[in-house]
């Protein structure tokens, strides 16, 4: 299907989701509630779900996937970078494909930055999950969620006030700036850019661009096993 049909069927498909996420429970519903002793505020789950319907339904939020990407270090994009191949299963694991097969990134913290991008830590039943003070990015005031108990420390995620869709997550030191949003064929929205930057200093430290998603009904056999 064209790009252009693609969202064109994405995007009237949209009210129609809505309009049954408002008359029912959210389908998983189950996976959005917290553990025990960490209730979602009503305007916490308001958020959670428009960020799911945002990105193309909780049912086709990205899980295990192969990914092709670009990354640059450094403060200016200069189009150049590391081209890398991975297959993820995030937050649990990160293999990076190489000359011999495939290696695990063992104890990467990004697999939980990646995690959260996919937005899977807003159903992940071990999230503790509460409403944070709005921030500001240029003219836009951002809407934002902690999420804790399923990482540590724990994390924010922002969403811009119209589209819900994901626009910064703070964690540990670092500010990550996501653009750039792509469909693919089953109308799962992601981020295809993603700039980074000190918290302390604004300082932009890296760049990393997706060239291309994969959606996985499994893990490839074969790969190492998580350590």
């Amino acid at each position: 299907m064209p790009t252009s049909l693609l969202t064109l069927f994405c995007v009237r498909s949209l009210p129609l989701v809505i309009s049954l996420v408002l008359t029912r429970p959210l389908a998983g519903a189950e996976h959005i509630v917290a553990p025990p002793h960490a209730a979602i505020s009503p305007d916490a789950g308001l958020l959670i779900r428009q960020a799911l319907q945002a990105a193309g339904g909780e049912a086709h939020l990205l899980r295990h996937f192969q990914m092709k990407d670009r990354v640059l270090i450094g403060e200016q994009d200069t189009g150049a970078g590391n081209h890398r191949e991975s297959v993820l299963d995030a937050p649990r694991a990160w293999w990076l494909k190489t000359k011999s097969g495939h290696s695990e990134r063992t104890g990467e913290p990004a697999k939980y930055l990646v995690w959260a991008w996919t937005l899977q830590a807003l159903v992940d039943p071990a999230s503790r999950i509460e409403v944070v003070s709005p921030v500001t990015e240029g003219a836009i005031t951002l809407r934002g969620l902690r999420v804790s108990g399923s990482v540590s420390p724990a994390m924010e995620l922002y969403f811009a006030p119209d589209s819900h869709l994901l626009v910064r997550i703070d964690w540990r030191n670092d500010i990550h700036r996501f653009s750039d949003w792509k469909t693919l064929p089953r109308c799962t929205r992601y981020s295809s850019r993603v700039v980074g930057s000190r918290k302390a200093t604004g300082k932009i430290w890296y760049f990393d661009e997706i060239l291309e998603i994969t959606p996985l009904d499994a893990l490839p056999e074969g790969l190492p096993p998580v350590r």
